[in-house]
């Protein structure tokens, strides 16, 4: 495993008490046909032309192939242990996500506002064009 893959265990850990809530219940985990259902959508040209429209890219489906090639993979496996095989590898999806950068990486949060913005006094050189004489 690389230090790219390697995860915080404890937003591990939180993804998955979180990801136990929303689905209580084997049958609340997504199955492979709608696994493969957004695999194909995915390669749709208006997926595309999003992804290019957005980022500059087009979008990368890999990630909706190997979904669905793992959920083939838990065909014969237990709906319980299939369950939790599957809160396991999205835990660590989102707590992967959530580590990497994100867009709001890019702004700084103020403490305490800009000093004198907006300007409270008027320039007294501003000459301003009058409407009604």
């Amino acid at each position: 495993m690389s230090k790219e893959d390697a995860v915080n265990p404890e937003l591990v850990r939180q993804e998955e008490e979180y990801l136990r809530k929303v689905h209580p219940t084997p049958e609340d985990i997504p199955g492979c046909m709608k696994l493969f259902d957004d695999f194909l959508l995915c390669n749709v040209i208006s997926a595309q032309a999003r992804s290019l429209y957005r980022y500059g890219e087009m979008a990368t489906c890999a990630p909706k192939l190997e979904d669905f090639k793992f959920c083939m993979s838990l065909k014969g496996v237990h709906p319980e242990e299939k369950r939790e095989l599957w809160i396991r590898r999205r835990a660590e999806w989102w707590a992967r996500r959530r580590a990497g950068k994100c867009s709001e990486d890019v702004w700084d949060v103020r403490t305490e506002p800009l000093q004198n913005f907006p300007s409270r006094t008027l320039d007294p050189n501003l000459q301003t064009p009058r409407t009604y004489e």
